[in-house]
């Protein structure tokens, strides 16, 4: 098996992750947590969602977050943003890097943004181009690059054309969003044939939910096609609000395990990690459910010191 000596994992728990808990979450309890994940080795944390509040009130705090957090050199803190009336809330708020968003599949993409796929480029080619002229990177995220809850499996080239259309914009990095966890291997080889030799696996990163348990197994065949980049989320956090049964995305921690074990480097320290998800889990006053969290808890480790 042939697999890169490092990974980047970039953590959307902030924003990913707490746009789907029903508990709110006070400013400050969020602030608190960011800053004990920028303690762990991160270099990339997303932090929150410059949408409008009322369609995700979670994240309605999302200048007062990026404001109020302790920043470490050499950590990137992005958020995602919509629209320009969202990226002029970023840039005050001092957002390091950008991130647009939109879906494969016509279906999704009206039930997230409530445009057509058509109706949405020049929307995000604004934002591209006002947020590069502040001085800003801009990733783009594409959801249901495997399936849709409404429209059924996608085929690649649409996901292709997509991308197509965003790298045109100037964004410097895509992130293929696995939106419902339905994916698995040779699905992910399938997509991944379709865009390799178009884009260099450099550009591209990955973003598996666990809905049916097999994320793991499509990074593992990600790894093997050369992809670096991982989207994963503390503890397993997240889901989709438009796609029912959506779980959330893999967890950070577990992914860790899996690298670290596998001889990839990451960067970063699984202890701290496990910290800080226990830190969310007192929060959220529930259980996380990760594996890593699971062997905690029957190990009686409430509380790593």
């Amino acid at each position: 098996m042939k697999l890169p000596k490092n990974v980047t994992i970039k953590e959307v728990a902030p924003r990913d992750g707490l746009q789907n808990e029903k508990r709110l979450v006070l400013s400050d309890d969020k602030i608190s947590w960011i800053n004990t994940l920028s303690e762990t080795g991160l270099s990339y944390i997303e932090v929150s969602s410059f949408v409008n509040p009322k369609w995700i009130p979670q994240l309605a705090d999302a200048s007062d977050v990026l404001k109020g957090i302790k920043r470490n050199k050499g950590v990137t803190y992005a958020a995602l943003v919509p629209n320009i009336k969202g990226l002029d809330r970023a840039l005050e708020a001092g957002v390091d890097e950008v991130s647009v968003f939109m879906s494969a599949s016509e279906g999704h993409n009206r039930s997230n943004i409530n445009k057509s796929i058509k109706e949405t480029y020049p929307v995000l080619e604004e934002v591209v181009k006002e947020a590069k002229m502040a001085g800003k990177t801009v990733r783009g995220y594409i959801s249901t690059v495997i399936a849709c809850p409404y429209d059924g499996y996608v085929a690649p080239f649409h996901v292709r054309e997509v991308a197509e259309r965003l790298f045109s914009m100037g964004i410097d990095e895509l992130s293929l969003g696995e939106t419902i966890g339905v994916g698995v291997p040779n699905q992910v080889e399938n997509l991944l044939d379709e865009l390799l030799p178009h884009f260099n696996a450099s550009q591209l990163a990955m973003h598996f939910h666990d809905t049916r348990g097999t994320a793991l197994a499509n990074i593992v065949k990600s790894l093997e096609m050369g992809i670096t980049t991982f989207d994963s989320a503390l503890g397993g956090l997240g889901g989709c609000p438009y796609a029912k049964g959506a779980s959330g995305n893999v967890a950070t921690e577990d992914l860790l395990y899996m690298l670290h074990e596998m001889g990839i480097e990451t960067g970063v320290d699984l202890k701290s990690t496990l910290k800080s998800a226990q830190l969310i889990e007192r929060t959220l006053g529930r259980s996380l459910k990760s594996r890593q969290m699971e062997i905690l808890r029957a190990e009686g480790k409430e509380r790593i010191s």
